[in-house]
């Protein structure tokens, strides 16, 4: 089976570098895949990507070395399993609160005897190998996002549950259930406290932690820590900022004036 890079980075305690994908656009998510990303998730949660752009996407960056990851929209079974059948390597889950939720994850994402996926790994074979079906268990990687206020009353019992590979860390949406702005790089002390505990729990288990981060100064710093995934912006706001720069760039030419630049305003803004 074709082996997961992802797990090889870890292995090896590098941290792996992740684009997002929020374009339901397969030439988009090649372009993106060409330029070296260590991975790259394709965004279903939030956004306007459905499963058959998400199946074109995983099909394009399939001609690259680059990671096929997919954010599931919600912890559901019927999904996370035609994901893997699509020949996703690994599925980030929003909003496992409970024990009870990670299970189903774990679940949901592993063949018999480790637990209960249905058998159809059409596309996965083709991307995978023949021998898949041997190996997935061991090859798929499978994060559950940590970012509500009852999933860190119940982080140990989470990260405690066998099967789990991974956390991944949603800024946005952890600080507004602590009561703070909604931002994922310069974040408010509850969050920031709540961020170092969720790593040094993921640790203390034997799992890898990711955050989402926009800006790669952010991202490095977090990689100091210990955090061993790190997203560093998406396809739409990557695509607005060039934009936007080449643009003050003309436009102060034409005036004489200092370029002004402003902050992106498309984009996977929400995580």
């Amino acid at each position: 089976m074709r082996a997961n890079r992802l797990r090889e980075l870890w292995k090896a305690d590098q941290a792996a570098v992740n684009g997002w994908l929020a374009i339901p656009n397969s030439f988009s998510a090649e372009t993106m895949a060409h330029q070296g990303w260590d991975t790259l998730t394709i965004d279903m949660q939030h956004g306007v990507i459905d499963y058959p752009a998400m199946v074109t996407m995983l099909q394009a960056i399939s001609t690259t070395p680059t990671v096929p990851i997919v954010r599931v929209p919600w912890l559901e079974p019927g999904v996370l399993m035609k994901t893997l059948d699509a020949g996703a390597y690994g599925v980030i889950c929003p909003m496992i609160n409970t024990r009870e939720d990670a299970q189903k994850l774990v679940a949901w994402t592993h063949y018999a005897p480790r637990g209960t996926r249905s058998f159809g790994p059409i596309r996965a074979l083709l991307y995978g190998g023949a021998d898949y079906p041997q190996h997935a268990n061991d090859t798929i990687v499978t994060f559950a996002m940590i970012e509500t206020a009852q999933a860190l009353d119940n982080l140990d019992d989470i990260l405690s549950v066998e099967g789990l590979d991974a956390v991944y860390i949603g800024p946005s949406d952890l600080s507004l259930a602590l009561g703070c702005r909604p931002v994922f790089d310069d974040v408010d002390p509850p969050v920031q406290q709540a961020i170092d505990h969720i790593l040094d729990r993921a640790q203390a288990h034997g799992l890898v932690a990711g955050v989402h981060n926009g800006d790669p100064n952010v991202a490095l710093s977090r990689v100091a820590k210990g955090f061993r995934f790190v997203t560093v912006g998406s396809d739409a706001r990557l695509m607005a900022a060039g934009a936007q720069q080449a643009l003050g760039r003309m436009r102060a030419g034409a005036t004489g004036e200092p370029a002004k630049t402003q902050p992106p305003a498309a984009g996977s803004a929400s995580y």
